[in-house]
C-alpha cells in the first residue's frame, strides 16, 4: 500500500509587523498573571516565542515528504538568498514561496491513500489546511476526517503520536527522540537545529538548513511507522 511521511516547519509573524490591535490583545495576555512590569515582559516574549504554533499568527517555511520508496523531497521558503534547487539522491529540494510549497504538497498528496505523521493531527495538518485557505489553495485530501484510525473514511492519516499513546492511554504523549531512542533508532533531534530553534535559523537564512533537519524528521517518523506496522499494528 502506498503511503506519503510528512512533516513542516513555522516560523512566527515578526512581532514589528502585527496592527496595534493585535499588539494590544498579546498585551493583554501577557498582563493576566504578571504582577511587575519584568513579569509582563517575560510574559511577552513567551507569546511571542508561541508564535510559529499558530496558523493564524505563523507560516510554514517547509515541508518535508518521503514515500514508502524512499523517495521524497523538501519545499522550503528561501527569501533574498541566490539559493536555487538541489538533489541529494532521491530527495529533492525545492525552493518557493509559502503558498508554492503548499500547492506542490497538496499536488503531490493527491496520489497516496495513507499518510503517516508524529502529532500531525495535532499541529501539521490544521496548520497546512489554514495556511492553505490563507492562500485560497483547496486542500486534495481530508486528512482530518476521523481520529480512530478504524473509523477514518477515505484515505487514511496514521499519526503517530496517537497510536504510540493508544489515543491517550499512556499518560505522557511521547516525543520523536524518545520513541527512537526506544526502539533503536537514530533520533532526527541531535544536529544544531531543532523545531524551537527553526525561527531563529530563518531570520539568519539558514534555509538549507532548516530544510534538511525538516527531512531528518521525516526520515525517523518513517522509520518510526515501519516499527510500528510490524510490531503494534494489530
Amino acid at each position: 500500500m502506498s503511503y506519503l511521511v510528512f512533516d513542516i516547519e513555522t516560523i512566527g509573524k515578526p512581532y514589528d509587523d502585527f496592527d496595534e490591535k493585535s499588539k494590544e490583545i498579546f498585551n493583554e495576555w501577557a498582563s493576566r498573571e504578571a504582577k511587575t512590569d519584568e513579569e509582563m515582559e517575560r510574559s511577552l516574549e513567551q507569546i511571542k516565542l508561541g508564535l510559529p504554533f499558530s496558523p493564524f499568527l505563523g507560516e510554514i517555511v517547509a515541508i518535508a515528504i518521503m514515500d514508502g520508496g524512499e523517495e521524497g523531497g523538501v519545499y522550503f521558503q528561501a527569501p533574498d538568498s541566490d539559493i536555487v534547487d538541489w538533489e541529494n539522491g532521491e530527495i529533492k529540494y525545492r525552493v518557493g514561496s509559502e503558498k508554492e510549497i503548499l500547492e506542490r504538497f497538496w499536488d503531490v498528496a493527491r496520489h497516496y491513500s495513507v499518510f503517516v505523521t508524529f502529532n500531525g493531527r495535532g499541529f501539521d495538518v490544521p496548520y497546512l489546511m489554514i495556511r492553505s485557505a490563507v492562500h485560497k489553495i483547496k486542500p486534495t485530501q481530508n486528512l482530518m476526517s476521523n481520529r480512530y484510525l478504524g473509523l477514518q473514511r477515505g484515505v487514511q492519516h496514521v499519526d503517530l503520536q496517537d497510536q504510540l499513546s493508544f489515543y491517550g492511554a499512556v499518560q505522557r504523549r511521547p516525543k520523536l527522540h524518545f520513541v527512537a531512542q526506544a526502539f533503536g533508532l537514530e533520533s532526527p533531534k541531535k544536529g544544531e537545529i531543532e523545531g524551537a530553534q527553526v525561527p531563529k535559523a530563518f531570520h539568519d537564512k539558514r534555509y538549507k538548513e532548516i530544510a534538511e533537519y525538516c527531512m531528518d524528521d521525516v526520515i525517523a517518523t518513517k522509520k518510526i511507522y515501519e516499527y510500528w506496522n510490524e510490531y503494534l499494528n494489530i
